[in-house]
């Protein structure tokens, strides 16, 4: 006698796919609300990190463009705790470091208000500052003329002015033409242009600019040197080192630009705080990334949801394959590849739109799309992942269904 064990026949991968496909097929409705919360969430958290990657990409482009060597040296305070001064002859002496390539600089004028004209209340400032510049800060701090022009010798010493972008808008100045006025320190002072925005020196921005000569006639911005009156002294000093050589001349510009007390003299260098800026974006990404998660959680609930009620609805299905021989593993493998596969769509999905919503983003603020490989590799993981922890106990559920339970509802 030879006996025979027939053993059930094993579904291929493919084979199981196609049977998930058409479970989800037939509740196509429910399927897609199920799907979206996990498109959500995943579309969250890929847009969160490519956003995030596409705007640091896009800052340290620009702050390539700008350049890194560019420092600044700005008045500090004494040891009493009074705001210092910058000596006269500051600019002068940085000026002759070997290392130093260029040098501008502005002195602050404290006294002067700013208005559109002299008709506004004289509390309205809208927190503008009056500055006496250089006539080559421009190229220093690298922005340039959007409208009109900049000052010359001439206009330096004449009352005429230079609006920083802010300076402009905030002030109701949006175009330059002839006769363009402004009242500032109780008389009217020309418009000559207005700038772009200063990246580097956004305090330029919120700045009304005029020459040194102009400040000292028209504003009584002046200095004493050797008992004569002269122009006003600087209160920063924009200063361009070699690039190479920017640490050495970070290190000696407090002691040049002030011998006497160096400690009075704040140095910076305004690109390590755009890049710190594009560092700190992450600290922003973590809050999105948590909304992306609790997004994936609610596609899992309802993931876990369908199939229960999906092993609900389909006992009678169940109890047939059992009858016809299907084990427990294969029922089980089957209602867990419905989840998973299902979970699978809603991942894609998400990644799709999450993509989608970086380059649009990116290309409207001219960036380059940066789209980091574990933002949609995470995406797709967390979704099958989330997708079989969700499909887990319906599936357990499932094949733990009798034939005959299965078939009483037939």
């Amino acid at each position: 006698m030879i006996g025979n064990s027939l053993s059930p026949a094993r579904l291929k991968a493919g084979d199981q796919a196609r049977v998930a496909l058409i479970g989800i097929r037939t509740r196509k409705l429910r399927a897609a609300l199920s799907a979206l919360g996990i498109a959500i969430g995943v579309a969250a958290i890929v847009a969160v990190l490519g956003l995030s990657s596409s705007s640091q990409a896009g800052l340290l482009a620009e702050i390539d463009r700008l350049g890194t060597n560019l420092l600044t040296a700005t008045t500090g305070q004494t040891f009493t705790g009074k705001d210092a001064k910058l000596p006269l002859e500051s600019p002068a002496r940085i000026n002759r470091l070997p290392d130093v390539e260029q040098v501008a600089n502005t002195g602050t004028i404290s006294d002067p208000k700013v208005y559109r004209s002299p008709l506004i209340p004289e509390v309205t400032t809208n927190a503008l500052q009056v500055k006496a510049a250089s006539l080559n800060l421009l190229p220093v701090v690298a922005t340039t003329v959007a409208q009109g022009v900049w000052l010359n010798e001439a206009t330096a010493t004449e009352p005429v002015v230079v609006l920083g972008a802010t300076a402009a808008k905030r002030l109701g100045v949006v175009a330059v033409h002839p006769g363009s006025r402004i009242w500032l320190g109780g008389q009217w002072f020309y418009v000559a242009g207005i700038l772009s925005p200063a990246v580097l020196a956004n305090e330029i921005d919120t700045s009304v600019l005029v020459g040194y000569p102009a400040a000292q006639r028209y504003l009584d911005y002046a200095s004493i040197a050797d008992g004569k009156a002269t122009i006003g002294p600087p209160s920063t000093i924009y200063v361009r080192a070699n690039t190479d050589k920017v640490g050495a001349v970070h290190g000696v510009l407090a002691q040049t630009a002030n011998p006497e007390a160096p400690n009075e003299v704040d140095i910076s260098q305004p690109s390590d705080a755009l890049t710190a800026r594009a560092a700190a974006t992450g600290a922003f990404n973590s809050l999105f990334l948590g909304l992306g998660a609790v997004a994936l959680i609610v596609g899992a609930v309802g993931v876990a949801n369908i199939m229960i009620i999906s092993v609900l609805e389909r006992r009678s299905e169940i109890g047939l394959r059992r009858a016809l021989g299907a084990t427990r593993r294969q029922i089980r493998t089957q209602f867990l590849s419905e989840a998973i596969l299902l979970a699978l769509i809603g991942g894609a999905v998400g990644v799709a739109a999450g993509v989608a919503s970086t380059v649009i983003y990116a290309r409207i603020k001219d960036w380059a799309v940066v789209i980091p490989p574990e933002a949609w590799a995470g995406g797709i993981g967390s979704a099958v992942l989330i997708g079989a922890l969700a499909g887990l106990l319906p599936a357990i559920r499932a094949a733990r269904l009798s034939p005959t339970e299965g078939l009483r509802t037939v």
